[in-house]
């Protein structure tokens, strides 16, 4: 492990968990740029709510990068769009409507929200770096279906290069929730499919004219696939922390539920588990935060206070697309730039200076 060849860079991972993700990752966002990280970043990874977050990034990057990186702009151009999506209703309407339309299905219908928010921007209109890879998961192949601005890619399967597709349809396909946004179907021409090392499915066809993709959190929740093996790793996890059950549900609707929910969780800890023992196996700086972390775990001094009366219930804030109050809101910021804050400061930018005030002043955590 030690002699594992790294790539060059930093690359972040912005994890699923509904509008709750979205709003944790602005305040993760604010945070790594006045460190001076989110400008050095060479590849984003998201998934489902992460993804509503690293697509609106990637298309106001240019506009960020014209202007310094400045503040203002960050919040201007990313954070304050966010904010008034997510204080909209996404998801019940878009089952409304797709229910009972001939023409749009339920996923169709959040891509056009999508494409709303991102400005109808495409996929090739993206900056080159940070490459950013939204993931979502092939219910054909039971495998990560990874989409950006240089590729489609199923390794089982192949890669599409330069695929043309708005960042609308891809962000919806990253964050369709089975059962109900989901699927999102992508039509593609089985002639630019491109063989792959590892790429079983590449002569059937039946695999090749229609993808059938699922939220990305279906196959990896955090996202840290496409970018385990850089030198830098930052991952940023609002996804839902496992919740014990003394009296268990004996229905075979509950039991399948709560099965389900076990099976994620010990996927989730063990992704996590493994980034920190790889890291030190091969010479990686890590840094990890999740919506649950024990803030008091972190070493790093001068820490922004934070009161668990205040962040405990964070974690159990619904992962739905529909409207969040202001207070959910601005909490949900400052918890992912407190956390973001914390673990940067302990384990990669150990020598930056402490967060002296909250993006959100008006919902502090102290």
């Amino acid at each position: 492990m030690a002699g594992d060849t790294l790539r060059a860079g930093i690359a972040l991972a912005l994890s699923g968990g509904g509008f709750r993700a979205t709003l944790f990752h602005i305040g993760t966002l604010i945070r790594l740029n006045q460190l001076g990280y989110l400008a050095k970043l060479d590849r984003i990874s998201s998934v489902s709510g992460g993804s509503i977050t690293a697509g609106m990034l990637a298309c106001r990057w240019n506009d960020l990068k014209a202007n310094g990186f400045a503040e203002a702009e960050l919040d201007r151009l990313v954070t304050q769009p966010l904010r008034l999506f997510c204080a909209r209703n996404i998801d019940a309407r878009a089952i409304a409507e797709g229910t009972i339309s001939p023409w749009s299905s339920i996923s169709d219908v959040v891509a056009r929200e999508y494409d709303e928010l991102f400005g109808q921007a495409r996929l090739a209109s993206l900056p080159d770096k940070p490459r950013t890879v939204f993931n979502t998961t092939n219910l054909q192949t039971g495998r990560d279906c990874r989409i950006s601005k240089a590729y489609l890619a199923d390794y089982r399967i192949g890669r599409i290069d330069a695929p043309n597709l708005s960042v609308g349809k891809v962000v919806a396909a990253s964050s369709a929730f089975p059962p109900v946004l989901s699927p999102c179907i992508f039509d593609v021409d089985p002639a630019k499919w491109k063989r792959v090392d590892g790429a079983d499915l590449f002569d059937n066809p039946r695999y090749k004219d229609t993808l059938t993709l699922t939220d990305g959190g279906v196959y990896d929740n955090i996202g840290l696939e496409p970018i385990n093996d850089y030198e830098t790793v930052l991952v940023s996890d609002a996804g839902a922390p496992f919740g014990l059950q003394a009296e268990a549900k004996t229905d075979p609707l509950g039991q399948l539920s709560r099965a389900l929910d076990i099976a994620t969780d010990q996927a989730r800890g063990l992704r996590a588990r493994s980034l920190i023992q790889l890291a030190k196996l091969r010479g990686q700086k890590a840094a990890y935060w999740g919506i649950d972390t024990p803030y008091d775990k972190y070493p790093a001094a001068g820490k922004i206070a934070c009161s668990p009366a205040k962040t405990d219930g964070l974690r159990d804030i619904r992962t739905r697309l529909d409207a969040f109050s202001t207070f959910e809101q601005e909490s949900l910021i400052n918890w992912g730039y407190a956390l973001c804050d914390a673990a940067m400061r302990s384990f990669v930018a150990t020598t930056a200076s402490p967060a002296t005030s909250w993006p959100c002043p008006g919902h502090p955590l102290g």
